[in-house]
């Protein structure tokens, strides 16, 4: 006969968590899943701790508001493709129920809990539903950055109430926490060092950064260098075009919320 452990699927979430090893073969995971070394780790890593969890499905999602005109969204699927083609068709991220949640709260929250608030969100519930989130658990991982940086994670199960037995729920809650925080510190790392790969910024640029993120004037961060203001503000309009920013404030703004700083 097959453990649950090995058939989650034929199990229920009570008998999943109630096996003596199911937390430390979780979070055996976890101590490496936020230091994969490139996306394809992350993925599969992400995958394991669904299947320990008793999980069919999960999305990950690290959103970034750069400014107030642009924002920056970066996914980790595990789950059926039609999902993720499905949601950039019609535009989910406008009608997203999940990444509300995620954007207004701070506490996991199951699908059942939620207000579904429009005809676009029930649309999104309706059609998640039958591609693996019949029964799902949104979690929000925030940072120090407010709801400018926030990521998202979801748990999703076909099975219609495979989340609902409460006892259960409180053990699967704090485990998904530290899966979504291990997902958002990788996935902010790996921007990190995209970022810097393709800017190439260099540690005299960051700098710079730091020094405008500390509120300095371009005639303080001149006294600081050694060199004249209007040298300073000549750095800046580079550094303004490798980022793409519209001025040296927003630089340094995209800057921290990138890790740089």
């Amino acid at each position: 006969m097959k453990s649950c452990a090995v058939e989650a699927d034929l199990c229920s979430l009570a008998a999943l968590t109630g096996a003596p090893d199911y937390g430390a073969r979780i979070l055996n995971v976890l101590t490496r899943l936020g230091n994969a070394p490139d996306a394809a780790a992350a993925v599969e890593g992400f995958q394991s701790v669904l299947k320990l969890l008793g999980a069919d499905a999960g999305v990950f999602l690290s959103f970034i508001r750069d400014d107030a005109t642009r924002s920056s969204y970066r996914w980790l699927l595990a789950c059926d493709p039609l999902w993720a083609v499905e949601y950039a068709r019609r535009g989910w991220h406008e009608h997203d129920p999940w990444l509300r949640h995620a954007l207004q709260g701070t506490e996991p929250i199951r699908s059942t809990e939620m207000d579904v608030t429009s005809q676009e969100e029930q649309e999104f519930a309706s059609i998640s539903s039958t591609l693996g989130f019949a029964s799902a658990v949104i979690v929000p991982a925030h940072t120090g950055a407010g709801a400018s940086r926030v990521g998202m994670l979801c748990l999703g199960s076909h099975k219609p109430g495979f989340f609902e037995d409460d006892s259960a729920y409180s053990v699967v809650r704090v485990l998904a926490q530290a899966l979504a925080m291990e997902l958002h510190r990788w996935q902010l790392n790996f921007m990190r060092k995209a970022l810097l790969a393709s800017t190439r910024i260099s540690d005299a640029e960051l700098d710079l950064l730091r020094h405008e993120a500390a509120g300095l004037t371009s005639k303080h961060i001149g006294a600081v260098l050694g060199i004249e203001a209007k040298t300073v503000d000549c750095r800046f309009q580079k550094l303004c075009a490798k980022l793409n920013s519209p001025d040296r404030r927003t630089a340094a703004r995209i800057a921290r919320l990138y890790g740089l700083l």
